[in-house]
């Protein structure tokens, strides 16, 4: 070998090692997509992964369909005097309006996530817009006195669509975001949900006055109506023209496996199975519930508690309901960042859990002291972390459930959360009825310290960070041999025990 040979050689053994280090490095930034030559060399097949800008725009869209419909939600509740005048109906009616959200949910869950993982996540969209849509038209027409039933299938069709879209901040933040933001990307996509149901605590009573004149009561009632289906008409056309079924690449490589399933191995039937045999997620279901069950009940019986204490004090009641949600939101963003920052997901869900529980405390006892300003404050502090709760549910259930679909995962845990509300709803009410507001906050609190207790049971077993872990030390061990072989360091008679 002559000496110029030898220096080219030792010239394209030093530019392929800082080929190798500039790709290890795109590798544990996360870029873009890995070339297909790294794969050749690093003698296994990696599927190329990417982030895309436009993750940021789906999941925003969705949130804003998602607030639109949560908004009905609390539409009737929140202001349930001047519609039990208008329509001429007891209280306990008007409390259905908004437990119909739940009681749609839980025969309707399990066709809507066999429908998720046949179709996708834009048919899913598509659906619950439209529907979403037509709800918010026929409650348009529904405003007479004697069309109370035209009213309520108007809230029928709004709630069918809620469960086309309540399990879908996992999913949506699985499918487009990296390992690093999905808790935040899960927690925007609930965040609109919650302001969804800030505004149903604001607008309505500012909207709708309560006034005597029927003629002028129903012109209130009109305009809430028409500018609630423009708003709807307005995001369905955006579904329609914007939003996208999945990015070309998958944002992570525990993404990619589970893209790349074939669909024979897949069942959804077995899937169902696998969870409700899977003990952690078992428990979680069941704290999930109880403690969404519980801000479900709270939010529907919000308006009788503050009438009860201080008497004309719609507007109020709806302002104390935008604190509790407000600070909800604050409380998810914050918990969705610290998630995917430390990845302590035990443990942040034990500890909201247990603010949750005395948050409820306070509120239950200071709500009837005669100071609007300390229910004020009680009730963001129980609003930050009952709400809050929210994503922090999702993102645990998937890293428990792991690779099962997550549309799967939360519809289950909404499911839960629709039972124990419409129980806590209908038992709380009447124990306020018979007692006092007192006695039906102290019912909550019990259930709140079961699932508190329950939750300190989870066994923390993080199956997706472990997926994407364990992609990340394949390849950086690989590389590592590699740089080691083509630097003279390995000899090519050892490389094949290394390999295996």
């Amino acid at each position: 070998m002559n000496e110029n040979q030898a220096l080219g050689d030792s010239q394209a053994t030093a530019d392929e090692t800082k080929v190798g280090l500039e790709n290890h490095a795109k590798l544990e930034a996360g870029d873009a997509a890995q070339p297909d030559d790294d794969r050749g060399q690093l003698g296994e097949e990696l599927p190329p992964t990417r982030l895309y800008r436009r993750r940021w725009m789906i999941v925003l869209l969705f949130s804003s369909y998602s607030l639109c419909n949560s908004y009905q939600w609390i539409q009737y509740g929140i202001i349930n005097n001047i519609f039990m005048k208008f329509y001429g109906v007891d209280t306990f009616t008007i409390d259905w309006m908004s437990m119909i959200y739940m009681l749609t949910y839980i025969p309707f869950i399990f066709p809507v996530t066999w429908l998720l993982d046949k179709k996708g996540l834009r048919v899913i969209a598509l659906v619950a817009t439209a529907l979403n849509c037509v709800g918010t038209w026929i409650k348009v027409v529904s405003v007479r006195q004697d069309l109370f039933p035209v009213t309520f299938l108007g809230q029928f069709c709004t709630s069918l669509a809620q469960v086309f879209i309540l399990g879908m901040p996992s999913r949506i933040a699985s499918v487009w975001f990296g390992s690093n933001e999905v808790s935040t990307a899960c927690s925007v996509g609930v965040f609109g949900n919650q302001l969804g149901i800030a505004i149903g605590f604001l607008v309505p009573p500012i909207l709708v006055p309560n006034v005597d004149d029927m003629d002028e009561l129903a012109h209130h009632i009109r305009i809430m109506f028409y500018i609630t289906a423009g708003v709807a008409t307005f995001l369905f056309v955006l579904v329609v023209f914007v939003f996208q079924e999945r990015p070309e690449l998958p944002p992570t490589q525990a993404q990619a496996r589970a893209r790349n399933m074939p669909p024979e191995e897949y069942s959804y039937v077995a899937s169902i199975l696998r969870l409700l045999r899977n003990r952690p997620f078992i428990l979680l279901i069941l704290t999930y519930g109880l403690n969404v069950g519980c801000f479900y009940a709270v939010g529907t019986l919000l308006n009788r508690m503050i009438i009860d204490h201080y008497p004309g004090e719609e507007v109020n009641a709806g302002r104390i309901g935008l604190t509790i949600v407000i600070a909800g939101m604050v409380g998810s963003l914050i918990c969705g960042i610290w998630l995917d920052k430390t990845k302590t997901y035990k443990q942040t869900t034990l500890v909201v859990y247990f603010m949750s529980l005395v948050g409820m405390i306070v509120y239950a006892a200071t709500l009837h002291l005669g100071h609007l300003w300390v229910v004020f404050i009680t009730a963001g502090a129980l609003g930050f972390f009952m709400t809050g709760y929210l994503p922090l549910g999702f993102e645990f259930a998937v890293e428990l459930t792991y690779p099962e679909s997550e549309g799967t995962s939360s519809g289950l845990l909404n499911c839960s959360a629709q039972v124990f509300g419409i129980f806590f709803t209908i038992c709380q009410g009447k124990i306020m009825d018979r007692f006092n507001t007192l006695a039906g906050n102290i019912f909550l609190c019990v259930f709140l310290l079961v699932g508190t207790i329950m939750t300190g049971f989870i066994k923390s077993e993080l199956r997706r960070q472990n997926a994407n872990l364990s992609s990340k030390t394949g390849v950086s061990a690989k590389i590592s041999i590699w740089f080691l072989i083509h630097s003279g360091h390995i000899t090519a008679g050892k490389t094949h025990f290394l390999w295996q």
